[in-house]
């Protein structure tokens, strides 16, 4: 009979943090799988949990992967854990995953700590709706390519980042999406937790002081009706009105149109408009 497979939610810092259903599964699991052995032996050690483990991470995935689903056909249940948090958010497990759907074997998630959803609730910024990106990528050019495509975004959106990259991807964000309200917290349910909440324009200015130190989640909030305004507002704000009139008249509209269309977006009435498009 074939064994199960087991995610298992790991503390994000504070080891109090780990559920009931989580040392259980970890006590009774023929084998672990993880991320880092010795980090996961501090865990083990400190419940007083001896197990045999073998090491699964990003680099050897692919091949520890089949490894697994073979020890899992032959009846071995295994725990899978991370360093922190859940396995296959920002970590490995998705593929190993797949494998068991694809080979008909059952697995199971233990859920625990995730630090996504701890910062985002710290965050004060809106929790209704949000979007997770995880690490940005390491080159500038290929960061930015994927701030843009999220940037028009009405979504909170939620990042990983490590210290050293910090502040650069603090000017990129600053860049590509404008000065917004942002969070960022450090350290989460560990001793030196931390939590920064102000514009991104703030947040460089403080790190440009202080030292990042720690793991970040950064908050971001999501694109605002003022930024849009604002946006639409700069695409004529330095046009005169009738040149106003004439972009739009470009475009296909008439007279007429435009100058309703311009009267709207500049908040005038028509007959102001209309005054300036009689010698056109």
């Amino acid at each position: 009979m074939a064994g199960k497979l087991y995610l298992v939610g790991t503390p994000i810092g504070n080891l109090k943090d780990i559920t009931l259903r989580a040392l259980e599964t970890l006590k009774e699991c023929d084998i672990v799988a993880a991320e880092d052995t010795r980090q996961t032996l501090k865990l083990l050690n400190h419940f007083s949990i001896k197990k045999t483990m073998i090491s699964y991470h990003k680099f050897n995935e692919n091949g520890k992967s089949s490894e697994i689903i073979n020890l899992l056909s032959s009846g071995k249940n295994i725990a899978l854990v991370t360093d922190a948090g859940m396995p296959g958010i920002s970590d490995p497990g998705s593929i190993i995953i797949k494998k068991c759907i694809e080979n008909n074997l059952l697995f199971e998630i233990i859920p625990g700590a995730t630090a996504l959803i701890t910062a985002l609730v710290y965050s004060n910024i809106d929790t209704s709706k949000f979007v997770f990106r995880g690490f940005l990528p390491r080159e500038n050019k290929d960061k930015k390519k994927v701030l843009e495509e999220i940037k028009e975004y009405r979504d909170t959106i939620i990042i990983y980042e490590a210290p050293h990259r910090l502040r650069n991807t603090l000017i990129a964000i600053m860049e590509v999406l404008g000065d917004r309200n942002i969070s960022i917290c450090r350290e989460l349910t560990k001793l030196h937790e931390d939590v920064f909440r102000d514009s991104i324009k703030g947040a460089v200015e403080h790190y440009d002081k202080n030292e990042p130190r720690g793991e970040y989640v950064l908050v971001i909030s999501g694109k605002s009706d003022e930024d849009i305004e604002r946006e639409r507002k700069s695409k004529w704000e330095d046009l005169s009105i009738q040149e106003h009139i004439l972009n739009y008249i470009d475009r296909g509209f008439t007279k007429k149109e435009a100058i309703k269309i311009v009267s709207k977006e500049r908040e005038i009435p028509k007959s102001e408009v209309y005054k300036h498009s009689l010698d056109m």
